[in-house]
């Protein structure tokens, strides 16, 4: 079972030779309105100041997660993005503390879209997750309610959108469970689909099958 521990957050990551570059020139950013936030998630001096330092990290954290533009300046998108991992976080090994997710189904993919989590459970067993993910963007939202697997395929090729869909299991109209490259946290978000990490898509593949059930609820930040 995955728990809280798969939400841990990376603040570096191998960059290719242009965001490298990127990364190592001077941080020229100011004061952002949410700076002292910002320093306080990412375990820094919480003054509200920004200093080069403070600048560097937060600056590597946009270029690991995909923040435009990676400028060290701590700003709402930035914020946004931190506050959504805190509350991933707090999660814990109860996603379904609510309820909101049926466990009157048996075997079933629940996707919150608020916390942008999502999880397998069995009635009320966590079989597992919760798993971070990143759901539609503002016009191409990932529509809710109960749904059911009814297409799966491992290694999609998106003819609309010209890229590949790993791990693809299809749900509600063209809308699918499947891993992608980049950060799940990096904004906008997807044009409907759920995006994981390549991990957790591989692990829903192993646990899921055509005719299982998926509840999507709640509603993304930002949509």
């Amino acid at each position: 079972m995955l728990g809280a521990a798969a939400l841990a957050v990376p603040l570096t990551v191998a960059l290719g030779a242009g965001t490298a570059q990127a990364a190592t020139a001077a941080c020229t950013a100011g004061t952002g309105p949410q700076q002292k936030n910002v320093e306080r998630f990412l375990g820094r001096t919480a003054d509200g100041k920004q200093s080069p330092a403070d600048c560097r990290a937060i600056r590597d954290f946009q270029l690991t997660h995909g923040i435009t533009p990676a400028a060290g300046y701590a700003g709402s998108v930035t914020w946004g993005v931190m506050e959504l991992m805190t509350r991933q976080r707090e999660a814990g090994s109860n996603p379904n503390a609510s309820g909101a997710c049926p466990v009157n189904k048996g075997r079933i993919a629940c996707v919150d879209l608020t916390r942008q989590l999502s999880w397998i459970q069995d009635g009320k067993s966590l079989k597992l997750g919760p798993v971070p993910i990143r759901s539609g963007r503002d016009g191409y939202e990932t529509r809710t309610g109960l749904k059911k697997i009814y297409w799966r395929s491992i290694d999609h090729w998106s003819t609309l959108y010209k890229v590949r869909m790993p791990y693809s299991q299809f749900f509600d109209g063209g809308q699918a469970f499947h891993s992608i490259d980049g950060s799940v946290w990096s904004p906008p978000g997807s044009h409907g689909c759920v995006n994981m990490r390549r991990g957790d898509a591989k692990a829903y593949w192993s646990m899921l099958k055509n005719g299982d059930n998926v509840y999507v609820y709640g509603r993304k930040p930002g949509t």
